[in-house]
């Protein structure tokens, strides 16, 4: 029972050095010139939709209709 007991700490111990390992490795990692552009198009194409999605239920309201 003992070995089953020690043997079930040191797979925990294992997995969560792991996961802290890769977590570190992963904030090491520099991210390229890319990447940062990616991230700002797919903000603005977000900020872009939302924009358009709340001047639609402007439209709705106003012409008196119950979105859905």
């Amino acid at each position: 029972m003992t070995a089953v007991v020690v043997s079930l700490a040191a797979f925990v111990v294992l997995l969560i050095a792991a996961f802290i390992f890769v977590g570190w490795r992963d904030r090491k990692r520099l991210s390229s010139h890319e990447d940062s552009a990616a991230a700002r198009d797919a903000a603005s194409a977000q900020a872009r939709h939302a924009a358009e999605r709340h001047g639609a239920q402007g439209e709705v309201w106003r012409s008196g209709q119950i979105p859905n």
